[in-house]
């Protein structure tokens, strides 16, 4: 007998499941032990029986289903496991039935490579403490400008912001973007890709933007959404992208100058705690504040991306991972030599030398640091 326990690892997928719909296979390391859930999923795929440990119901039977090969293998809920959604909370079997057309899914690749992109943000956010479970969320609403929005950080799936405005806009809004993280004063498009090279579709994604920053004005009386988070695997992912956006024939339509800031996190433990940052009120500044004294500082006020000047050397952080700015710092340097000095995390530091060269000089600083300043308390959502 399975214990159905709030923060299991069952429980865990379960809820997943509920708002995701499928899940990839390849991806367990974002739930945690990676080798540990390939056991579990395993035996879920078999009839057993649970207990919900707080009313002390039971169910058996099949829980999963897991379907394809290598890194097309897609876990999804198994039909006659259904009610053991409302288990979770009452709401939870409703919303799932309506947001997968009660649980049939597309089989194309398209449709599960989207399901799955989705599906791997949402479990970064959680683990991260980013509620984005849409039942637990605020409905959001395009008929006033109103505050409705919680002030914690919250991520808006993508299918959740499209349904709200499906008659006034394309279909092809949010395509790309697998949803909105908003915290404190700040909106930010999500983006998932992957292993790949993140292909910007121009004009597109202008349109998701001002989407985006309609809905953000209307419901958080944020009026601007100029930053976005790109998610992928590893720094590798995040030079090809750059290179990508290169070859545009447009400079208008690079990502640079669709997002003024697009903060790239890596897919792993690394990228969790980087995240986190992003879920504390003014966390750049405060990040600034730690590195740097006032008087060194460059508000934003110099000829190029920098900010700091420490004995005729400019110093350049590159702890929020903000590719779009880098770019910025690398046209400078093409232009006019300078004594650059890049602070950075040691994950971070390949990505740089590559896409800068020696071109400046790297220097390490220790997460655990910028931790304990921002005290981001990085939580895990599950484990409630």
């Amino acid at each position: 007998m399975i214990h159905f326990i709030p923060g299991s690892q069952v429980w865990q997928l379960i809820t997943l499941l509920s708002f995701v719909g499928e899940y990839p296979h390849r991806s367990r390391q974002l739930l945690g032990n990676k080798d540990a859930y390939k056991i579990l999923i395993n035996q879920l795929t078999r009839p057993q029986t649970f207990l919900h440990t707080q009313n002390g119901t039971t169910m058996t039977c099949r829980l999963l289903s897991v379907s394809g090969k290598g890194n097309k293998k897609t876990i999804r809920l198994y039909k006659a496991a259904l009610p053991i959604l409302e288990w979770i909370e009452p709401k939870t079997k409703q919303y799932y039935l309506d947001a997968f057309r009660n649980h049939r899914f597309s089989g194309d690749k398209s449709h599960r490579e989207r399901n799955h992109r989705i599906a791997e943000v949402a479990a970064l956010c959680m683990r991260t403490g980013i509620e984005a479970r849409p039942y637990r969320l605020p409905e959001l609403q395009n008929n006033d400008f109103l505050s409705v929005i919680p002030s914690e950080a919250v991520m808006y799936p993508a299918k959740d912001l499209k349904r709200l405005s499906e008659d006034e806009m394309s279909k092809t809004s949010f395509t790309r973007m697998v949803g909105a993280l908003f915290a404190g004063d700040a909106c930010y498009a999500m983006y998932n890709t992957r292993d790949a090279a993140m292909r910007w579709s121009g004009k597109g994604e202008f349109k998701a933007r001002d989407s985006l920053q309609e809905l953000a004005n209307m419901n958080s009386r944020i009026s601007r959404v100029d930053s976005a988070i790109l998610v992928g695997q590893s720094g590798t992912v995040a030079l090809n992208t750059i290179m990508e956006s290169d070859k545009s024939e447009k400079h208008e339509f690079r990502f640079d100058s669709i997002y003024n800031h697009i903060y790239f996190i890596p897919m792993n433990e690394d990228g969790m705690r980087q995240l986190s940052f992003i879920t504390v009120p003014d966390w750049k500044e405060k990040i600034l504040g730690l590195l740097f004294e006032p008087e060194d500082r460059s508000y934003n006020r110099g000829l190029f991306e920098y900010d700091a000047v420490v004995d005729d050397v400019y110093i350049y952080s590159y702890l929020d991972g903000d590719i779009a700015r880098l770019i910025r710092l690398s046209e400078a340097l093409d232009v006019k030599e300078r004594d650059v000095v890049v602070l950075c995390f040691p994950y971070q530091v390949a990505f740089l030398r590559e896409y800068l060269g020696q071109r400046v000089e790297i220097k390490l600083i220790d997460i655990n640091t910028v931790e304990e300043e921002l005290g981001p308390e990085r939580r895990n959502l599950f484990e409630r």
